[in-house]
């Protein structure tokens, strides 16, 4: 005998919230694009970076791959949540390497903050998976 299962049905957002979302899911991908951009361009500042943070710069061109794959991934409304994981993972590693040398995580950490609240208010199935409950007044 088959267990019957409820699926939980999305509540519909207003316009106003999804263009937030969808404001709030730009900004981290703008500041992706134009980290993934300088990777792969390599300027001396980028270069000298990464030499800071321990990381070799022949490795340079692969993070700006990496980084620009998982941003491209979570652009597309099919695939963003796997993009937000994937976005995720690549953040968690960059603020590990500014904690390693005592830089500031500031943005790292906001850029993964954004992305998963953009993805939150833009993405019915995110608020499906990760519901706020409301408290019931008795």
């Amino acid at each position: 005998m088959f267990m019957q299962t409820t699926l939980l049905k999305p509540a519909t957002v207003s316009k106003k919230i999804l263009w937030a979302g969808r404001i709030m899911s730009a900004l981290p991908v703008l500041l992706l694009l134009f980290s993934a951009g300088m990777k792969l361009l390599r300027p001396a500042a980028v270069r000298q970076g990464l030499t800071q943070a321990g990381v070799p710069e022949r490795l340079a061109l692969l993070l700006g791959i990496l980084e620009l794959t998982c941003t491209i991934v979570y652009l597309f409304p099919a695939s963003s949540v796997l993009g937000a994981i994937l976005l995720t993972g690549y953040l968690g590693g960059a603020t590990l390497a500014h904690l390693r040398i005592g830089q500031p995580v500031f943005l790292t950490v906001l850029a993964g903050v954004l992305v998963w609240g953009g993805l939150f208010l833009r993405d019915s199935r995110v608020r499906v998976l990760v519901p706020f409950r409301q408290s019931v007044s008795t």
